[in-house]
């Protein structure tokens, strides 16, 4: 930035720039410089703690999210129709369905909300308002690369995150750990490519 302005002071000394052409060439310098300085300073400014380093692995892959409901027959459907989600399968005990969300992953809706009380009608319109929300997202599962169980384990135990497995088959390695909030953060090993289906 200081090379430029110094080359456009010089154009203008030499003659070459007028004074309305030398300030509309420093305005634009400023203005193109402006990102990149607020891109730069960005986490400074805005209070987020520095990095420690790279994260230990990448993710690649959402593999599921967990949805806790109140019928989950009734929100099974709702998203299928709606949606456009494929029922990959219904579990035995019938209170959980595993849906594939297009290529992005699957969701798992399962029975584990109370039913709603009955909303009170509005003073005001005569009509029911927005029930309470009854259902919520309990998990969300990500793949991540590179995967070696043990290292991972280490890696989370290292961080002080207490991991609990989660291991299904052969094939489905995970651990549940909380974040900072108690949110339940579930890493495993699956990716597009060696993405097996099925609830877990």
């Amino acid at each position: 930035m200081e090379t430029l302005i110094a080359r456009l002071l010089k154009q203008f000394e030499d003659g070459k720039l007028t004074r309305r052409q030398l300030i509309q060439s420093l305005a634009l310098a400023a203005a193109a410089a402006a990102p990149a300085a607020a891109a730069q300073n960005g986490s400074a400014a805005s209070g987020i703690p520095p990095s420690t380093g790279p994260a230990p692995w990448k993710t690649v892959w959402l593999d599921h999210i967990s949805y806790a409901v109140t019928d989950y027959k009734k929100s099974t459907a709702f998203y299928r129709d709606l949606m456009g989600w494929e029922i990959r399968n219904e579990n035995a005990a019938q209170n959980q369905c595993t849906l594939k969300i297009g290529d992005i992953g699957e969701i798992i809706i399962r029975n584990n909300r109370r039913p709603a009380a009955q909303p009170a009608p509005s003073a005001t319109s005569g009509q029911s308002e927005r029930p309470p929300v009854t259902g919520v997202i309990n998990h969300v599962s990500w793949g991540v690369q590179p995967w070696d169980t043990d290292k991972v384990k280490a890696e989370l135990e290292r961080r002080g995150l207490n991991p609990r497995p989660d291991m299904v088959g052969d094939n489905f390695k995970s651990f549940h750990v909380l974040d900072p909030d108690g949110w339940d953060l579930q890493i495993s090993n699956q990716t597009k490519e060696n993405h097996p289906g099925g609830a877990r």
